[in-house]
């Protein structure tokens, strides 16, 4: 795994530029991305560029040994273009314009910004494609990022109604898809239909899920059309795009099938504090992020480009955007990066080289202090440098549990979530950890994956089943465990025909008739777990496998699939993980608090995530606090 950092020429004098291309290379690094908020100095003016600032940058940065990811400069588009198409701004679902000042001020459907960024794309690629320096390239900078995927704006509204268009035919199927004969909301034209916001109250879920796919695409498409640029002119270079945290706002699959690696943007201390970790988990794991917030996304990024990935950005020190930012525990910023090596990464690259001392991320730490001396993380880095030569590659081993995750699940529970704390990315999470706290690796997959060769398949939520997933399901040999809600909507977000599961009853002879969701705090008590957020009632003629303290099914199973009518607690999955690992033959190790493992085809790794030394008894070793322990397999 090569190890890089993000670094901004156009920020620094330039007779410290090769003095930062020496340190750079002695620190152990060997990839350098630049050029991706660029625009303003690329094009200071409508159609005149200066490439000798950047010629000069690259040659510096190339003279002293490094490689460089090339970044496409469209996240930032300079005033100028701003002033010649106001327009182009995204509009958000309350009507405001998202305008110039900060990045990402651009709407992914607006079709003059489109042809704008293949003109400054295309322009980039013809003078570097060849360069020998340029090893990656990188489109734009983490889509979506500030709630960009959706925008409201009159260009995105035009586009959707031909996305309509093109799905439905005419508006009398569009109609019949949505049900828009509930409330009169029928249309006699495409051009009626407008974006799913402003509303008085809730606007039709089906146009909701449309919209939201509408977005999606949008993204995909914008990502194509660079891609496209790129790989003309520069044949046979990677292309990659960086990816984010907790973010489901367009389907991420779809845009890794066209680009080589996927990268995605680690900062485990801040999502920790951002999103719905416990007062408790939040200060047990101030300072090194909950234990699986990096591996979740390093096995789901993983799963989005034929298994080819990295990290674009790894957190070096405190960041500056969330609501509080501890620094991390001595040690993590090189157990981070030994982890993403663990995870099969081609790359780990940390934001930033140097701590800027000006404008929004000034507060944001680097491997460098403004001042131009080290911060605490650079001796992590070498160290980290160090042990990476000293085990060699690590490339990934197929794991034996299979995770299927799908955006559109994400989107449809969003849309109507039925309880307030019915929330896709926790629950997928939380099964995904359940299996971690047991020493199993796991590859997070697509609902259209290959399952087979599995020994284990998890499916937290599918309420819109692909179809023949069913059929594939069922034609599988290993344990499968189903999660709530599962089959409850058609592609129209309807309730199926002869209700949930729908076309799972093909894998499982049950039929929910009804669900109920509980508000934060109550828990229905059973044997070893309880009943919280949500539950369902089933008519079945299987025994129920569990069930609560009143004798509510909880868990039914039919051959070697189970269905789970509650929101698992992590008693019951913890029960559940035990027995599916049993019935497969997959080894399992108890593993202490915040210890974990993940294995590579030579090596087996133990992380410990405690802010103290922890014993662990595979090793029969107290693990000091923020450090890893390797073995061969």
């Amino acid at each position: 795994m090569k190890l890089g950092c993000c670094y901004y020429p156009e920020h620094w004098p330039e007779d410290i530029w090769a003095e930062d291309a020496r340190r750079m290379a002695e620190m152990g690094l060997r990839l350098v991305r630049i050029g991706e908020f660029a625009w303003s100095r690329i094009e200071p003016e409508p159609g005149r560029y200066d490439w000798d600032w950047l010629d000069r940058a690259i040659e510096t940065l190339h003279a002293a040994g490094l490689h460089i990811i090339l970044g496409t400069p469209t996240a930032t588009p300079p005033k100028w273009l701003v002033d010649r198409m106001p327009d182009m701004v995204a509009i958000d679902e309350h009507g405001r314009p998202r305008g110039f000042g900060s990045r990402r001020h651009y709407c992914f459907s607006h079709e003059g910004y489109r042809t704008e960024c293949a003109r400054i794309v295309t322009a980039l690629a013809e003078r570097y494609g060849q360069h020998p320096a340029i090893v990656m390239w990188q489109t734009d900078n983490e889509y979506g990022c500030h709630d960009t995927v959706l925008s409201f704006s009159d260009a995105a509204a035009s586009a959707f109604r031909g996305w309509c268009a093109a799905r439905y035919g005419s508006p009398q199927a569009l109609n019949e898809a949505w049900g828009n004969v509930f409330w009169s909301m029928e249309y006699r034209s495409f051009a009626e239909i407008d974006p799913p916001h402003l509303t008085v109250t809730e606007a039709n879920p089906a146009h909701w899920l449309d919209y939201r796919r509408f977005a999606s695409d949008q993204v995909a498409r914008f990502n194509r059309e660079q891609v496209a640029i790129i790989r003309a002119r520069a044949p046979g270079v990677d292309i990659t795009h960086n990816f984010m945290g907790f973010f489901t706002e367009f389907d991420h699959h779809d845009v890794g099938r066209d680009i080589d690696v996927a990268t995605w943007d680690s900062y485990p201390l801040g999502f920790l504090e951002q999103f719905w970790f416990s007062a408790q988990e939040k200060a047990a794991y101030l300072r090194q992020g909950h234990p699986d917030i990096a591996a979740f996304h390093h096995d789901l990024y993983r799963g989005c480009s034929n298994g080819r990935w990295g990290v674009m950005e790894q957190q070096p020190g405190p960041v500056n955007w969330a609501r509080f930012n501890p620094a991390p525990l001595p040690g993590m910023v090189a157990l981070w990066t030994l982890e993403a090596a663990a995870h099969g990464a081609e790359l780990t690259s940390y934001f930033r080289w140097r701590q800027a001392p000006f404008a929004q991320e000034q507060m944001h730490a680097g491997l460098l202090r403004p001042d131009s001396t080290e911060a605490e993380a650079a001796d992590e880095v070498r160290h980290a440098a160090k042990v990476l030569a000293q085990i060699g590659p690590q490339a990934a081993a197929r794991a034996p549990v299979a995770l299927v995750f799908s955006y559109e699940a994400a989107w449809v529970l969003g849309i109507q979530p039925q309880g307030a704390s019915m929330r896709y990315l926790e629950l997928v999470f939380e099964w995904y950890s359940a299996l971690r706290r047991q020493g199993l690796d796991v590859d997070i997959v697509s609902p259209q994956a290959d399952l087979s060769g599995y020994r284990m398949v998890c499916v937290p939520s599918l309420p819109i089943v692909p179809e023949g997933f069913a059929e594939r399901l069922a034609a599988l040999e290993c344990p499968v465990l189903l999660g709530p809600r599962s089959g409850s909507k058609t592609a129209s977000f309807t309730i199926p025909e002869g209700l949930a599961p729908g076309a799972l009853r093909t894998a499982i002879p049950l039929t929910v008739t009804r669900v109920e969701s509980l508000r934060d705090g109550v828990a229905e008590p059973a044997d070893g777990f309880a009943v919280t957020r949500w539950r369902e009632d089933v008519a079945t003629a299987l025994a129920p496998e569990l069930a609560d303290a009143a004798g509510r099914g909880v868990v039914f199973r039919h051959g070697k699939i189970r269905y789970c009518t509650i929101w698992p607690d992590r008693a019951l999955l913890a029960l559940l993980v035990e027995r599916m690992a049993g019935e497969a033959g997959v080894e399992r190790t108890e593993l202490p608090r915040g210890i974990r493992l993940r294995r590579t085809q030579s090596h087996v790794f133990t992380f410990n995530y405690s802010a103290q030394g922890v014993f662990v008894p595979h090793l029969g070793a107290t693990l000091p606090p923020a450090s890893w322990h390797l073995a061969p397999l």
